[in-house]
């Protein structure tokens, strides 16, 4: 549920692409986990299955991003969030409240037309959505984590030096379907000297100490946003 809370809110706000931001952007993009991912007898008898509403912090989230946004237009997504994250925890109560109530508010009609619907429903439905639901849940749950993690801006992982290597003849490579290319490629690589392998080798080292570098510092800004569920359970770090 905190995921739904803090990444969906703001991945809606941000919009299909995740980076343009614009006042009218909510609608692009569905939360995976929404009711509109049930079986055919359902979504098409019942289009109108409400959405759950946004908590207070995504609220208002929603609502400065653009400002955000337009303030720094080169900001990384995380850079912005920490900005969010900070002005809301020095809001005043009084102002804080106005979005709590409206949470509450929308959550009530949220409820009050789930019960409406499912009263149209018979026992054999409920569970067969039910079901449904679970299972695209357990799908797309590592998909989801994928999707915020981007959204947050988590560094790449290191990449080895074969996949360097990839990388590179790849895009030089023009003719035939990617398996051709793939195994051409794995071949040049096993025809390589220890000196030319030794060069992505290299590469790939430099890659590491480029990822630890990014994680270090990344790691540190979830902490001092509230999300330490993000930090690997080795590394500690403390909120400034």
């Amino acid at each position: 549920m905190a995921l739904l809370r803090g990444v969906w809110g703001v991945l809606i706000a941000l919009g299909k692409s995740g980076a343009d931001l614009c006042a009218g952007c909510g609608s692009r993009l569905r939360s995976p986990l929404s009711f509109a991912n049930v079986p055919r007898w359902f979504s098409s008898n019942f289009i109108g299955y409400p959405k759950k509403p946004m908590t207070s912090y995504v609220r208002f989230s929603k609502e400065q991003l653009p400002i955000f946004k337009a303030q720094n237009p080169d900001a990384k997504n995380s850079e912005l969030i920490k900005k969010i994250a900070e002005l809301w925890r020095e809001l005043p109560d009084a102002e804080k409240k106005t979005y709590e109530d409206a949470y509450r508010t929308d959550w009530q009609a949220y409820k009050e037309e789930i019960n409406r619907i499912k009263e149209q429903l018979t026992p054999s439905q409920l569970v067969s959505l039910e079901k449904e639901i679970m299972q695209k849940r357990l799908k797309k749950k590592a998909l989801i984590k994928k999707r915020e993690l981007t959204m947050l801006g988590k560094p790449k992982r290191p990449r080895s030096a074969y996949n360097i290597f990839i990388a590179e003849r790849f895009q030089e490579a023009k003719d035939g379907t990617s398996q051709v290319k793939l195994k051409t490629i794995n071949e040049s690589w096993k025809n390589l000297s220890s000196s030319q392998k030794q060069v992505y080798i290299q590469l790939a080292k430099d890659d590491k100490v480029r990822y630890y570098n990014e994680m270090k510092s990344w790691e540190e800004q979830m902490v001092e946003v509230g999300r330490d569920d993000l930090v690997r359970r080795s590394v500690k770090y403390t909120a400034k």
